[in-house]
């Protein structure tokens, strides 16, 4: 909930502004200790229903967490204090709303929370593994190496998404034109050539008459079907927020052809990489795992890193847990329990990553490679199929006519 307050500052400057807390007595307090003492403070008013919420333009990019931390890091090295650094990259940001987190963040600090905190009641901007790496520098006195370990992991991890997201770009696009021009053609050409063939008297062959059914589909029911499309995707993305939904869809995207090898490698680098740089930062085991699960991003691989948190708590070790789950290769097992005899985890899972991470760049260059010319020939052979269907019906009208 957000409050408007007015209040008044140790030099008894009158300070105006909003605090957003779960309720008036905690807002108080966060004001409180930011040594303001609160003249009035009451809740926002309820915007109108026909008021635009804009909330979602509001947003933080990865690129600009990775250059963020990578600021921090170096301002830390360079001995400047914890709320100097926060006020320095809020007054520095380009994005409004970074620079309004930056504010709150370092009002929080002032107030005399700790970093870790003062970042963590903003998650949609810095996630669990990000808030539990910052506590763990906080507690080992070494922020400066933390942000520089967040700043290369979150470097790695933006590189290796957009190279897999660029990668899908051109595919998407020339997809989504192909599938526009031939439904312009079924609906607006067909139906004349069509008209034109029957009227003729002529036979029809039967792919002819295939397109010529698939035409008239699209021009009396196209709204229906669309309509149905429209309600199946809204289910389908409901049913992706449910945990079954997720772990339906996550199952098939592990077990579709090639894709499915693509995304297991992804994940297996992320775990990897996420598990690396927490042993590394100090996190204990579990605690480590378990932040891990929580931002994998698959319900499938966060459900086995569940599974083998809870054994390791229980005296298992890492790679005998591992082992009982299918999902994890050999290879990564084996790793891992060089790691733990020699106690070099840490080192062994970086390398992990490194290993994973190339897997992941060669398989999405592999796969556009794939995509285009595969692309070529299934686009060639629609349109071609299409022309050929329309074209040779017309050619035989024109010879018997001749």
């Amino acid at each position: 909930m957000l409050f408007n307050y007015h209040a008044l500052d140790t030099d008894g400057h009158e300070r105006n502004g909003t605090v957003e807390a779960l309720s008036v007595d905690i807002a108080v307090s966060t004001l409180q200790r930011r040594n303001l003492i609160v003249s009035s403070i009451e809740p926002v008013a309820n915007k109108s229903m026909f008021a635009l919420d804009l909330t979602f333009l509001k947003r933080v990019s990865n690129k600009e967490v990775v250059i963020l931390s990578r600021q921090i890091a170096t301002l830390f090295e360079a001995q400047v204090s914890a709320l100097r650094i926060f006020r320095l990259l809020a007054a520095e940001s380009d994005n409004k709303h970074l620079a309004e987190i930056m504010t709150q963040v370092a009002d929080d600090l002032q107030g005399g929370s700790p970093i870790s905190r003062a970042l963590g009641r903003h998650p949609k901007v810095f996630t669990s593994f990000y808030v539990n790496m910052v506590r763990s520098g906080e507690e080992s006195g070494k922020l400066s190496e933390t942000f520089g370990y967040l700043a290369d992991y979150l470097d790695r991890t933006y590189e290796v998404v957009t190279k897999a997201q660029n990668a899908l770009i051109y595919p998407a696009f020339v997809i989504g034109v192909f599938v526009i021009v031939m439904g312009l053609m079924l609906t607006l050409v067909i139906p004349r050539i069509s008209a034109i063939l029957k009227d003729s008297g002529q036979p029809i062959p039967p792919y002819t008459q295939v397109v010529i059914l698939l035409s008239d589909l699209l021009v009396q029911y196209g709204l229906f079907i669309l309509i149905g499309m429209a309600i199946a995707a809204f289910a389908a993305f409901r049913s992706l927020k449910t945990p079954s939904g997720k772990l339906f869809f996550d199952a098939i995207k592990l077990q579709f052809p090639y894709v499915g090898d693509l995304y297991q490698k992804l994940y297996l680098s992320r775990i990897a990489d996420n598990f690396a740089t927490m042993l590394v930062s100090g996190v204990p085991v579990v605690e480590a795992m378990e932040i891990t699960a929580s931002v994998v991003g698959s319900t499938t691989y966060e459900n086995i890193l569940k599974d083998v948190g809870e054994q390791v708590r229980g005296g298992s070790s890492i790679s005998d847990a591992l082992a009982r789950h299918v999902e994890i290769p050999g290879i990564m097992t084996a790793m891992v329990r060089v790691g733990e005899e020699t106690g070099e985890l840490g080192n062994i899972l970086n390398t992990l990553a490194k290993f994973y991470q190339r897997e992941v760049s060669t398989a999405v260059d592999t796969l556009v490679d794939l995509i285009e010319p595969l692309m070529i020939v299934l686009l060639g052979l629609g349109v071609g199929t299409l022309l050929a269907s329309v074209m040779i019906p017309i050619y035989n009208l024109a010879g018997s006519i001749g």
